[in-house]
């Protein structure tokens, strides 16, 4: 039996949310976190991380990832993760995105390419404090668009980024298999 849902409103609009996640919210926000740019020594905690999500290990990809939105173009290019703010160590989440501009005629936005938030510390504000510390530097930057993408199959980021105000925008994907 699934669990009932409620309508909430928020700034963007109304929202379903199962019952008792807007309470989670809102304690959430009282949860002490820091926000971070990343370094070398979380690179091994968000290869572990992703694992755990995904079930693949990838840590050829996580280390460029590092190399390219971790040291390099950091005005344009951010790559910040979460962590208790008495840190012990321990990775809550993390949050990858970039100014891209010109992508098939479209003017400067902020993308989110990666989002991921530890299972145990997700409905706690972790990755709306990740999502809302990368708004604000693309918007110091200048930006005034955002986007990601979602895969439709995967309903929890497409709850989370709806809930913080995100919208189907003016561009369908298209793809084609090659093989």
């Amino acid at each position: 039996m699934s669990e009932p849902r409620r309508q909430r409103s928020s700034r963007h609009g109304r929202h379903d949310v199962p019952k008792g996640l807007a309470d989670r919210v809102s304690e959430a926000r009282r949860l002490s976190l820091k926000i971070r740019r990343v370094r070398s020594e979380d690179v091994p905690a968000i290869i572990a991380l992703d694992k755990r999500i995904t079930g693949l290990a990838k840590p050829e990809y996580w280390e460029d990832v590092f190399k390219r939105y971790g040291r390099r173009r950091s005005r344009e290019r951010f790559f910040f993760v979460a962590e208790p703010l008495e840190t012990d160590g321990s990775l809550l989440g993390f949050i990858i995105g970039e100014i891209r501009a010109w992508e098939f005629g479209s003017g400067p936005c902020g993308w989110i390419f990666a989002l991921s938030v530890e299972p145990s510390a997700r409905l706690r504000g972790t990755g709306e404090a990740l999502f809302n510390a990368i708004s604000a530097q693309f918007k110091a930057a200048g930006v005034t668009k955002l986007r990601t993408m979602v895969a439709r199959d995967h309903p929890l980021p497409m709850q989370f980024f709806r809930g913080e105000g995100m919208v189907a925008g003016p561009y369908i994907q298209l793809e084609k298999e090659l093989g």
